[in-house]
């Protein structure tokens, strides 16, 4: 076996169970250190399926899962080309079992998070709505100073679960906490290694979404919670 390919399978405390989620991160892994550049031809399902040692349906599994994320794309005729390269810092601030699993996570809260965000613009009442905007300024806070703010930006979601007067929002947003905070630890980081403008474009997402809650317009609150989940996903594979 060599090197390269003992560094991606080596299991951590929290190593991913399933084979196509180890060669998701496995080729995220050859595209953030420049192995495979970006514009450039992925090798053949074969080949990655001789390189990782698994079957080709595990490698088919994983590409589906890549082009999905838009790191990859496929040309007809002509094979799967890298299309974005994510930061290496993705890989340092990974905490969980996969990235596929941290994208898996964002969409299943832009479908969850956004319903929440239209009930809530219906159903707050004074303290809800008190307890999201107090959220919201501990963010610009954070903003302010330059801190990372996992913490405050859990808080402003589970406080518009809140809002919603719903227990099954509620039970179902608390018991994500640690699969949104792994994603957050690493939207949040990049961010601050991006310019003050990223970091105040985020804020602006938050700022657009208590707005549509505060004038009761569930439309454009749930609106404004699906485009800020699913920007955060791309914020996660931008290129660099």
């Amino acid at each position: 076996m060599d090197d390269s390919r003992s560094a991606i399978l080596t299991p951590e405390s929290t190593a991913p169970t399933r084979l196509s989620d180890v060669i998701y991160d496995g080729i995220v892994t050859l595209i953030a250190q420049g192995d495979l550049e970006l514009n450039s031809r992925l090798p053949s399902e074969s080949e990655l399926s001789e390189r990782f040692g698994v079957s080709r349906p595990v490698v088919r599994e994983a590409l589906g899962r890549l082009r999905e994320d838009g790191v990859i794309v496929s040309r007809q005729g002509s094979g799967s080309y890298v299309q974005r390269q994510p930061d290496i810092a993705v890989l340092q601030l990974k905490q969980v079992s996969s990235l596929g699993d941290v994208q898996r996570c964002f969409e299943f809260r832009a479908g969850l998070e956004a319903a929440a965000a239209g009930l809530a613009a219906e159903k707050w009442q004074p303290e809800d709505l008190k307890k999201i905007e107090d959220s919201l300024h501990a963010l610009e806070a954070c903003v302010g100073r330059g801190d990372l703010g996992i913490n405050e930006d859990r808080s402003f979601h589970e406080a518009i679960a809140s809002a919603t007067r719903n227990q099954y929002y509620i039970s179902v947003q608390r018991s994500l906490a640690p699969h949104i905070a792994a994603g957050m630890n690493i939207t949040r980081h990049l961010s601050l290694m991006r310019t003050r403008e990223r970091s105040n474009a985020v804020q602006d997402e938050h700022v657009a979404i208590v707005e549509a809650i505060r004038r009761r317009d569930p439309e454009q609150a749930s609106k404004a919670m699906q485009q800020h989940i699913l920007n955060a996903r791309q914020r996660m594979f931008e290129g660099v």
